[in-house]
């Protein structure tokens, strides 16, 4: 099997390239560039000369950033190109070359009203630019090539992608033991365990099994923000002197979930499970795991 991987920058992409070669499965990853709207013969000459068994696009705009959704607001014609257009001219190369696509898209497709875990049949209502283009991205691959998988992932967090985490430790030290969170509940994802999922998804495909459509991937235990700052600052004490002296003086404030972020975001994986096989794992090692490294050098800032 030959993966071509849009994308491979990202968080989850570094991720995924270290499981693939942990595994000796071959892979290509385009520059970011290469695969562009601005250049579609060549963004199709680059997939027809790499002639991938599969394409796994996870390029999204500022993907790898906690904040993307905030930044979309800002720049909504650029996350538009990424998260739609682009998404669209590779699946409908994919769809010319015959090549079955899996993309990776986000919980912002939904507008968070609803109350329990959003899953696959619950109907998408995007309240933001970053939802609302990557459901456009959605459906151009829902409407151009038959053979995708879609998959909606939880709040990611990893190895780069960690900015809202030490943004809090950076607001916790200042505040004297004050952070302020969204009053929202999530699903915290690891990008090693959605990248573990995205391969699995990728080995059965190859295996040529009909399971084209979207799918929903979460790590196990969805909390509150607050529960997850509180879990972070515990591991964060372990290795900081001075987030340790604060432990004590810890408060943490409930601000009001404002645009764009969404009141619940979590996702229910039982679609996943009962089709792939894949079970949910729980988070809180990948959390500690990371924080840890943050420590490693102690020359870092953190």
């Amino acid at each position: 099997m030959k993966l071509l991987i849009i994308g491979a920058q990202s968080a989850v992409g570094v991720e995924l390239l270290r499981q693939l070669d942990e595994r000796g499965i071959s892979w290509v990853a385009p520059d970011t560039d290469a695969i562009s709207i601005k250049d579609p013969l060549a963004a199709a000459r680059v997939i027809t000369q790499a002639a991938p068994d599969q394409v796994i696009n996870l390029a999204a705009f500022c993907a790898g950033s906690q904040l993307a959704v905030k930044k979309a607001e800002e720049q909504p014609e650029a996350c538009d190109q990424v998260n739609h257009l682009q998404t669209e001219l590779v699946a409908q190369i994919c769809d010319h070359l015959h090549i079955p696509l899996i993309h990776l898209s986000t919980v912002y497709v939904f507008g968070g009203e609803k109350k329990l875990a959003y899953n696959e049949q619950d109907p998408p209502k995007p309240n933001c630019v970053y939802g609302e283009t990557a459901l456009a991205g959605e459906q151009a691959v829902q409407s151009t090539i038959k053979q995708h998988v879609i998959v909606r992932g939880g709040w990611l967090f990893g190895p780069r992608q960690d900015e809202m985490m030490r943004e809090w430790l950076d607001e916790l030290r200042k505040g004297d033991g004050n952070v302020t969170v969204y009053r929202r509940k999530f699903a915290p994802t690891p990008v090693e365990d959605l990248a573990r999922v995205l391969l699995a998804i990728s080995l059965q495909v190859d295996c040529k099994v009909d399971v084209w459509g979207i799918y929903h991937y979460a790590s196990l235990e969805a909390l509150r923000e607050s529960e997850f700052v509180q879990q972070l600052v515990k591991f964060a004490a372990q290795h900081d002197e001075s987030v340790y002296r604060l432990l004590d003086h810890l408060t943490i404030n409930l601000g009001r979930t404002e645009h764009p972020q969404i009141a619940n975001a979590t996702l229910a994986s039982k679609k996943m499970f009962e089709t792939f096989g894949i079970k949910q794992r729980p988070w809180q090692g990948s959390l500690q795991r990371l924080v840890k490294s943050w420590y490693k050098n102690r020359t870092s800032n953190v």
